[in-house]
């Protein structure tokens, strides 16, 4: 009986182990994880704690959410930056500053960084002066949905420099479905459920290599 006991709670501990490994992004390289100074001492500490805050008030499936997070833990950054890229495109049609051509302009010269930054081109810095030139397109937004969905973009576009910024980016999303659905939390749900899709597309690329 006692033998049984100790087998249970030996198992317990494995379980708990890899709960925790899983959370804080598995086995992968620190700096691969985050580029981040703060965010890399963080995950070899071990500091790595899911749900993270919100930044901003939405109606939320909490559950979803953090659903979405233990896979995007499990993301190198330069992957995790992709997907939310890849995410926040589905917003762009959204963003309305008044001058289409103004607006093209805006994103191909952010995107451009981005995609440099990913590529180990460009600075922190550079990344960073980008990610103020899309804040522009929240600025300028004739509408509040197209100022959340603005965010959407900024943020996805700073997930290239810290990955905190990836949930805040999915959270917009939320925030521009809230505005044109009110209460409506199997809209919501929706949302959720297509970032974890795009969020378990790119596991699957990473598991695969």
């Amino acid at each position: 009986m006692q033998f049984e006991r100790m087998r249970e709670l030996s198992s317990l501990a494995s379980s708990t182990r890899k709960a925790r490994s899983v959370e804080n992004g598995g086995n992968m390289k620190s700096e691969d994880y985050a580029w981040n100074a703060h965010e890399r001492e963080c995950y070899e500490n071990g500091q790595v704690s899911l749900p993270s805050p919100y930044k901003l008030k939405i109606l939320d499936n909490g559950q979803k959410r953090l659903e979405l997070e233990q896979i995007l833990v499990q993301l190198p950054q330069k992957q995790l930056a992709q997907w939310a890229m890849q995410h926040a495109t589905r917003y762009i049609a959204l963003i309305d500053i008044g001058d289409d051509i103004e607006k093209q302009q805006i994103l191909t010269q952010v995107q451009e960084v981005f995609e440099a930054r990913l590529a180990g081109n460009v600075s922190a810095y550079e990344l960073r002066k980008a990610g103020f030139l899309a804040q522009q397109l929240s600025q300028q937004a004739k509408s509040p949905v197209s100022k959340y969905a603005a965010r959407v973009f900024s943020q996805a576009v700073a997930t290239a420099h810290m990955r905190g910024h990836a949930i805040v980016s999915a959270d917009y999303a939320v925030k521009v479905i809230n505005m044109q659905s009110p209460d409506d939390m199997k809209a919501v749900i929706s949302e959720r459920k297509q970032q974890i899709r795009l969020a378990k597309e790119w596991q699957k690329c990473i598991n695969e290599l």
